[in-house]
């Protein structure tokens, strides 16, 4: 399954949750989606406080949520995450984490 499946199943799920819809108590804006997104990642980071090793199927299903909100994320935002990813990759081709200047921007 490619991501623009991944998207539809995911927006087919919000919708059947009738989260989309106008009324809803979980309202899925840009800006609810990334703290959700935020809140998601923390939570994989909570499977290994105190420890080195994950539940792996605990992981699993923190990795899934992530991927979810990121996925729903782009899309409600017009981003095209296929595109970015590879952008981002031949953008950090050239970067060096080593000796940075202190002038380049992060990210």
């Amino acid at each position: 399954m490619d991501l623009r499946a991944l998207t539809d199943a995911m927006h087919a799920f919000v919708t059947a949750k009738g989260w989309y819809a106008p009324d809803s108590r979980r309202p899925q804006t840009p800006r609810n989606l990334a703290a959700s997104l935020s809140i998601e990642a923390a939570e994989v980071l909570e499977l290994y406080q105190w420890r080195e090793q994950a539940d792996p199927a605990a992981l699993a299903g923190e990795l899934a949520d992530v991927a979810l909100y990121l996925l729903q994320l782009a899309s409600l935002s017009g981003v095209d995450l296929e595109q970015a990813i590879l952008a981002k990759l031949q953008h950090n081709y050239g970067r060096s984490w080593d000796a940075a200047p202190a002038d380049e921007p992060p990210g």
